[in-house]
């Protein structure tokens, strides 16, 4: 499987999940693939957890959008105002139980940069989690080549 060679290199994802069961399963069915995970359990949590952790200590964050205290849509729209350019650009999938066109549309449009629909299924969350870490890496690839001309 593709998704599990690639994570192999130690991926390190910061989940925001409120129910506790949704948590478990996402936990299990990534760390089986080798992914380090991390649990917070709201928006106002993962935006405190991005805040004070070390750049790139995570390589994406997984968002469920329904939380209590603050939404998965308002901290990803905080996230990219914060202060470090490496905390701020970290790349947000939405995990949501509404899988309709305009549920996608408004996680794009509140910064996320991927939506996955619940319940998870490991092949589609791997694929949304290899296209944003693809994208992820091409934009600081990019970046590095623009820096060293």
């Amino acid at each position: 499987m593709l998704f599990m060679q690639y994570t192999s290199i130690s991926t390190h994802v910061l989940l925001a999940e409120d129910n506790d069961l949704n948590a478990e399963i996402a936990v299990t069915l990534l760390e089986e693939t080798g992914i380090v995970i991390k649990r917070v359990e709201d928006g106002i949590q993962c935006v405190n957890r991005v805040e004070q952790m070390s750049p790139g200590t995570y390589d994406l964050i997984l968002m469920d959008t329904q939380m209590p205290n603050m939404d998965g849509y308002q901290a990803a729209q905080r996230i990219p105002h914060l202060n470090d350019k490496t905390r701020a650009e970290i790349p947000i999938i939405a995990m949501t139980a509404n899988a309709f066109a305009e549920d996608r549309k408004r996680a794009f449009d509140a910064g996320m940069n991927g939506h996955i629909a619940k319940p998870i299924d490991i092949e589609k969350l791997g694929a949304a989690i290899l296209s944003v870490l693809k994208k992820q890496e091409s934009l600081q690839t990019g970046k590095n080549n623009s820096m060293s001309k």
